[in-house]
């Protein structure tokens, strides 16, 4: 035996024994902590991120509702043969059934106005998509002669 390690625990100086409080459970707790936090406030933001690409679906889904509305408007309004259709609040009104626009619907209203002898049609189409908090709404406007 070696006589500078005692082999009775007892024989230790008491300032020794005093400094080996241990501080490797609370290190351990507060890394424990942090590291919760972090993976928590990264499931919030990918909840969120993954929130705003449906939304940004549905904007482009209701923009091009309203795109094929006003479209649908002109070519009633200015059909190639025939006699156009009446400018009139609620001049189309549709729901899409297709695999792209599914579940969207699409209103589009018609004001004319008269200027230096020349009527103007304005087309306003508003595209719906999406409902409660998903809905997106879009407005394209026409104007015609």
């Amino acid at each position: 035996m070696c006589p500078e390690f005692p082999s009775d625990h007892r024989s230790y100086p008491l300032s020794l024994k005093q400094s080996q409080g241990g501080a490797g459970l609370p290190l351990a707790l507060f890394i424990l902590v942090v590291l919760s936090l972090i993976s928590v406030a990264i499931a919030f933001l990918s909840e969120d991120s993954g929130q705003r690409f449906g939304l940004e679906i549905n904007s482009m889904r209701a923009f091009y509702a309203a795109e094929s509305g006003a479209q649908v408007a002109v070519h009633r309004r200015i059909p190639p043969s025939g006699s156009p259709a009446a400018c009139a609040a609620g001049m189309v009104s549709l729901s899409f059934s297709a695999a792209g626009l599914s579940g969207c619907s699409v209103t589009v209203d018609c004001e004319s106005a008269t200027a230096g002898g020349v009527t103007y049609s304005t087309l306003t189409s508003t595209g719906v998509c999406g409902s409660l908090r998903d809905e997106a709404r879009r407005i394209v406007q026409v104007r015609i002669k």
